[in-house]
């Protein structure tokens, strides 16, 4: 198995979130695409707030989004689920780190819990001036 059919392999197979939760929001029907269906892109907006979350968390401070690997969705998102967004710190260098970021959705009216998709940001760590600064260590 090659090691992007072994990456797609672990996004579906997933029964639980990876992570805390970080941003719940229900899907409405402003949010859909000319097929009905909830944009791909209010998917990918609700992800890259909840990374920037938990990275503002982890940095105390401002951060900014710098790069997210590839995405796929796994299923849609319809209008009246919820869409439930988990973060986890992945790896923290000097000024960036890597969260990675999981969808999943809480189906209308059902106890079902599907994962939408997934994806590992960057972010950096910016000062006020909006330069790279150093993301503080963890204390213990």
């Amino acid at each position: 198995m090659s090691d992007t059919t072994a990456r797609e392999a672990r996004r579906t197979e997933s029964a639980e979130p990876r992570g805390a939760l970080t941003v719940r929001v229900s899907a409405m029907p402003a949010d859909t695409n000319a097929n009905g269906d909830i944009f791909g892109g209010w998917v990918l907006s609700r992800m890259d707030q909840a990374g920037g979350i938990a990275g503002v968390e982890r940095a105390q401070g401002r951060v900014v989004t710098i790069a997210l690997d590839a995405m796929t969705f796994i299923r849609p998102v319809w209008v009246g689920d919820v869409l439930e967004v988990y973060t986890e710190v992945e790896s923290v260098k000097r000024t960036s780190m890597k969260i990675h970021v999981e969808a999943w959705a809480r189906r209308f009216q059902t106890r079902l819990h599907e994962k939408v998709t997934d994806a590992t940001f960057t972010f950096v760590a910016i000062g006020d001036d909006g330069r790279p600064r150093p993301i503080p260590s963890l204390v213990r």
